[in-house]
């Protein structure tokens, strides 16, 4: 027997990353990300939010001060997904990680969204993403999801950016 399911309303709230750096990270996650920094630990953390929430992301450097990334074929964080509210704010996201000089390491439409993907100066995975209305969610003849990884297109998607503010 398989015990009872979460409930629907559990989120997942933050995530807390240990950098190398905190003032390279702060430049990614404030600078480029635009991320509002709500409270700040010295020169040892930092937590930042969109719309006023405590915090979305923690950056600390307790134990990683001046560390160096995991190497490849180690376990970890694949990446971390930030979810925005509009394809006009993913655009936006775009043009300012390009303005920013970041390589993307791909893009793709799943469908059920769109997805950027890249690195934090601390070589974190970052997907920057938009989830399209559940009505639109590709689906099986049975009902159940038919997500796939096709080709994003960057220009269709700068094109849609919301203004700067």
């Amino acid at each position: 027997m398989n015990p009872p399911a979460i409930h629907p309303g559990v989120r997942i709230g933050h995530v807390h990353l240990k950098v190398a750096d905190l003032e390279r990270a702060l430049a990614f996650y404030r600078d480029v990300l635009g991320f509002e920094v709500t409270q700040r630990m010295g020169s040892q953390a930092a937590f930042l939010s969109a719309g006023g929430y405590h915090h979305h992301i923690g950056l600390n450097t307790w134990e990683s001060a001046g560390g160096s990334p995991p190497p490849p074929g180690t376990t970890g964080l694949y990446h971390t997904a930030i979810l925005y509210p509009s394809r006009p704010l993913l655009g936006d996201a775009l043009r300012r990680v390009f303005n920013a000089g970041i390589t993307l390491d791909g893009a793709a439409d799943h469908g059920v969204s769109e997805a950027l993907y890249l690195r934090d100066p601390d070589q974190n995975g970052v997907e920057l993403y938009w989830d399209r209305p559940p009505a639109e969610w590709p689906r099986h003849s049975d009902g159940t999801l038919a997500m796939f990884t096709r080709p994003l297109n960057l220009g269709s998607l700068l094109e849609s950016a919301a203004p700067p503010h």
